[in-house]
């Protein structure tokens, strides 16, 4: 049994679903403790220019020892007509944009408390017509006691995996040989992006996956599963 960890992002990116799509089961990390300035609370979506950031703010003076599943959203700021029209402004002409207005307009017509609820909300949307249908579990409910390499091992023991898929920026800071004391195989996962048409001239890779999407519909699902 092959299972991948990671927190849940906002508007993730192709990779974040690759990842899914290639394990038995996916855990959502939302019991470490969130990180300023990394994805969890933003993402890029294409522009005329290139890409734009859309970062939804986060209420986080005093608070820094605040893990993933406390993390409450400051709504005084405006972001989430920001958002949507950014979206509008730049995927109306998509191909098949109007498939999935509906969703998103909803997404940003509610006013969301906690991140993570946004987050997995839009999370489980992707999932659903990307045609993932990988189990999700949440780590703050599994009991996890260990940090760094051991609190990903002690998620494979608690669901009997004996494979564990990491992204590569795992090498990083991941202990290998901990696995193979636990008898546990460490693989890697493999994602080549793959470039498609965009709405603009011009490639830009790394942006959300409504960006392949909007631009492809139906035929994302093919797209995403030749980029191996």
């Amino acid at each position: 049994m092959v299972i991948s960890v990671h927190q849940p992002q906002y508007l993730p990116w192709l990779g974040y679903l690759h990842k899914i799509s290639k394990s038995d089961a996916f855990v959502y990390l939302d019991n470490v403790q969130y990180k300023k300035r990394e994805f969890q609370n933003r993402n890029r979506i294409r522009t005329k220019e290139g890409w734009i950031w859309l970062t939804v703010p986060v209420i986080t003076k005093g608070k820094y020892h605040q893990k993933i599943f406390e993390v409450g959203i400051d709504n005084d700021d405006l972001w989430c007509n920001s958002h949507w029209e950014s979206i509008k402004l730049n995927y109306s002409k998509a191909e098949h944009f109007s498939e999935h207005r509906d969703f998103f307009e909803n997404i940003y017509s509610n006013k969301w408390e906690k991140l993570i609820d946004l987050n997995i909300k839009i999370i489980g949307y992707l999932l659903k017509v990307f045609e993932i249908k990988t189990p999700v579990y949440y780590e703050s409910k599994l009991g996890t006691t260990e940090t760094s390499t051991d609190r990903i091992i002690q998620i494979c023991k608690k669901l009997n995996a004996d494979e564990y898929l990491s992204g590569r920026g795992g090498k990083d800071y991941m202990e290998e040989n901990k696995f193979e004391e636990s008898g546990i195989k460490l693989i890697w996962q493999e994602f080549k992006h793959p470039e498609y048409k965009q709405v603009y001239d011009g490639f830009q890779p790394y942006m959300s996956a409504v960006d392949l999407l909007f631009n492809h519909g139906p035929e994302s699902i093919g797209i995403l599963k030749n980029s191996d």
